[in-house]
C-alpha cells in the first residue's frame, strides 16, 4: 500500500537537492535568457542547498518534514525558477499540514496545490516553462487515483510525464524551438523527480537525466541576443512586521511588485514575503517592501551586464585573460543618485545594501568579479558590511592571486571623501594608506524618523519623530525634519562644504527648505550642495568637508 512517512519524504528531497548541484552546470547551458536570473542550474541548486542543514526534529511526520522543508526552500529560494520551486513545495506542504503520512490520494491534492500556488505567484504564467512540467505533474498524479501503486511505480509514473512534458517545451515555446532546447526549469524539475525515485531505491545519490534536445555543447545563453527593457534582477525576503503577520495581508505590496516590471513572481506568507521582480528602478520595489517589515535578504544584479559579459567570454577565457586596468573599485549603497555620484567618481560596481539591507559575502563577492582590474578597492560604506568585504577580499585575493582591498568606510560621505584620495599614478599601498585616512577628515550626518518608541543612551524617542544622527549614532530626536536640520548644523560650522543627499521619499520644495535653512545658520563661505541620493530610509545624508 502506497504511503509516503516523513523520513523517505526528507531523504528523497536531500536527494533531488545533491543532484540539482551535480545537474547546475548543465541545467544552466539550457538558459536561453544568459542573465542572472536566468542561471536557472545554479538558483535551483542554491534553493535547495539549505535542505543539509535541516534538524531531525521535524521528521516527527510528513506535515512537520514538508513545512520545514518548504521554509526552508522558501527563505533560500533564488531566481524565477528557484521561487518558483519553492512556491510549489510550499503548496505541497500546506495540503500536508497535520498528516502523519501520505496516501496516494494526499500526495495528488498536494501536487494539485503545489501547481496552482505555482501558478498564482507568477506575474503572466507561460506554458513551455516549469510550470507547464509541473502541471502534467499533477495530472498524471490525479490519473493515478484508485490505482495500487508502490511508492516507486508512482514517482516512476510522475517522472515519466515530466519528461514527456519537458519534450513538449520547444512546441510550446518559440524561442526555445530557435535555441533547440528544452526548458532549463523544467529539465531541472525532472531531474528533480529522477532523483526522488532513485532515493525510493535507496541510492543516495542519481544521475541527471539526459536532456535529448539540449544543444549543450555550446550554451544557449551565450548564442542567444535579447533585449532586456527591465535590466535590474530584484529580490529580496521580507520579515513582516506583527500587524502583517498573516497569509494574504500585502495585497497592496502585491499589485505594486506586479507593476514595477516584468518576470515577477510573489509569495505572501504568514511570517514573510518573497519577491522576484525585473525592474527599471530597484529602489523603488526596495522602497516599498520595507514597509511592510524588516530585510532578511537583498539582491539585485544587473542582467544586462552579465549578458554582455557572457556573449564576450567563456569562464575559462575570463579567467586566463589579463586585466584591462590597473584599479577598480566596488561600493555599497542604495540609491540612484548616490550610484550615480560614485560612478562619477570612477567606482565600477554597485553593491545595493546599507542600513537594514546588508549584502551577503557572495555578493560582494559577485561585484569583486565583475571588475576587470589588477588591483580591487571596496567601499562597504556601513560598518555593519566591513567584515563581510574584508571576507569577500580575502576569497578573491586567494583565488584570484589579485590585490584586493577594503576601504573601511562606515558611511556614504566616507566613501566619497575616501575616492577623491584616489591617485591613479600611486601604487596600491599608498592609496590605500591614503584613502584610509581620508576617510576620517568628513562628518558624516543623517536623517531618518523613528518606527517605533525607543530608549537610546537615555534619550527618549516617539514613533514618527525626526532622528539627528553624527556618525551612525543618534543623537537626538525633533519634531520635524528641519528641527532636525537646524540641529545637525551645529557640527557643520567648521566645514568649508557642504554636500548633501536627498533621499528618496524627499519633494523638491522641502529640499530647497533644507538648503535655505543650511545657509541661513552656517557661514557665507561654506558652499552648500544639494544632490538627489534617491536613498531609502533616511532623508538626508550630509557630507562636511
Amino acid at each position: 500500500m502506497f504511503k509516503i512517512q516523513a523520513k523517505q519524504y526528507f531523504d528523497m528531497v536531500s536527494v533531488a537537492a545533491d543532484t540539482v548541484e551535480q545537474a547546475s552546470s548543465s541545467i544552466n547551458d539550457l538558459n536561453v535568457f544568459p542573465v542572472p536570473d536566468g542561471d536557472t542550474g545554479s538558483n535551483m541548486s542554491m534553493t535547495m542547498s539549505g535542505i543539509a542543514g535541516l534538524s531531525t526534529d521535524c521528521l516527527t511526520s510528513i506535515g512537520e518534514c514538508s513545512k520545514a522543508i518548504a521554509t526552508c526552500l522558501l527563505r533560500g529560494a533564488r531566481g524565477n525558477s528557484g521561487v518558483i520551486l519553492s512556491v510549489f513545495f510550499r503548496g505541497i506542504s500546506k495540503a500536508l499540514a497535520g498528516k502523519d503520512e501520505a496516501t496516494a490520494d494526499d500526495f495528488a491534492d498536494a501536487l494539485a496545490n503545489g501547481v496552482k500556488g505555482a501558478y498564482e505567484s507568477v506575474m503572466n504564467p507561460t506554458e513551455g516553462t516549469i510550470l507547464s512540467v509541473m502541471k502534467a505533474t499533477s495530472k498524471k498524479a490525479e490519473a493515478l487515483r484508485g490505482f495500487d501503486l508502490t511508492v516507486e511505480d508512482y514517482f516512476d509514473a510522475l517522472s515519466d510525464a515530466a519528461n514527456e512534458a519537458l519534450a513538449r517545451t520547444p512546441e510550446q515555446l518559440p524561442i526555445l524551438k530557435a535555441a533547440g532546447v528544452v526548458d532549463a526549469g523544467g529539465y531541472g524539475f525532472c531531474t528533480i523527480l529522477s532523483a526522488m525515485v532513485a532515493s525510493i531505491k535507496g541510492e543516495k545519490t542519481a544521475r541527471p537525466i539526459e536532456a535529448k534536445s539540449a544543444k549543450v555543447a555550446v550554451s544557449a545563453a551565450a548564442s542567444t541576443e535579447i533585449d532586456i527593457i527591465y535590466p535590474y534582477c530584484t529580490e529580496c525576503i521580507v520579515e513582516k512586521a506583527p500587524e502583517y503577520r498573516e497569509e494574504g495581508s500585502v495585497k497592496e505590496l502585491h499589485a505594486f511588485v506586479l507593476s514595477a516590471g516584468d518576470s515577477a513572481v510573489f509569495v505572501d506568507d504568514e511570517e514573510i514575503i518573497k519577491i522576484h521582480v525585473h525592474t527599471a528602478d530597484p529602489g523603488r520595489v526596495l522602497s516599498e517592501a520595507v514597509r511592510y517589515g524588516e530585510f532578511l535578504s537583498v539582491k539585485v544584479e544587473n542582467m544586462k551586464k552579465q549578458h554582455s559579459e557572457l556573449n564576450d567570454f567563456s569562464a575559462e577565457e575570463t579567467k586566463k585573460k589579463s586585466y584591462s586596468k590597473k584599479y577598480g573599485f566596488a561600493a555599497v549603497l542604495n540609491g540612484e543618485g548616490l550610484a550615480e555620484t560614485f560612478r562619477d567618481l570612477g567606482v565600477d560596481a554597485i553593491i545595493l545594501g546599507g542600513q537594514t539591507m546588508n549584502p551577503s559575502t557572495d555578493d560582494v563577492l559577485d561585484a569583486i568579479r565583475s571588475i576587470d582590474a589588477e588591483n580591487v578597492f571596496v567601499f562597504p560604506n556601513n560598518s555593519n558590511i566591513i567584515m563581510v568585504a574584508e571576507q569577500a577580499a580575502e576569497i578573491e585575493s586567494q583565488e584570484s592571486g589579485r590585490t584586493v582591498k577594503v576601504i573601511p568606510t562606515r558611511s556614504i560621505p566616507q566613501g566619497i571623501t575616501s575616492l577623491y584620495a584616489f591617485d591613479e599614478t600611486a601604487e596600491p599601498s599608498e592609496n590605500a594608506s591614503a584613502m584610509m585616512e581620508a576617510r576620517e577628515n568628513v562628518i558624516s550626518l543623517s536623517t531618518t524618523y523613528a518606527v517605533r518608541d525607543a530608549s537610546i543612551d537615555g534619550l527618549q524617542i516617539r514613533k514618527g519623530e525626526y532622528l539627528g544622527l553624527v556618525e551612525n549614532k543618534v543623537k537626538f530626536s525633533a519634531p520635524s525634519l528641519l528641527d532636525c536640520v537646524k540641529r545637525l548644523a551645529q557640527e557643520l560650522v567648521d566645514s568649508c562644504c557642504v554636500t548633501v543627499f536627498t533621499g528618496a521619499d524627499m519633494n523638491e520644495e522641502t529640499a530647497e527648505q533644507v538648503q535655505a535653512l543650511l545657509s541661513e545658520q552656517l557661514d557665507s563661505s561654506i558652499d552648500i550642495v544639494m544632490l538627489p541620493g534617491g536613498q531609502p530610509v533616511y532623508s538626508l545624508i550630509i557630507a562636511g568637508d
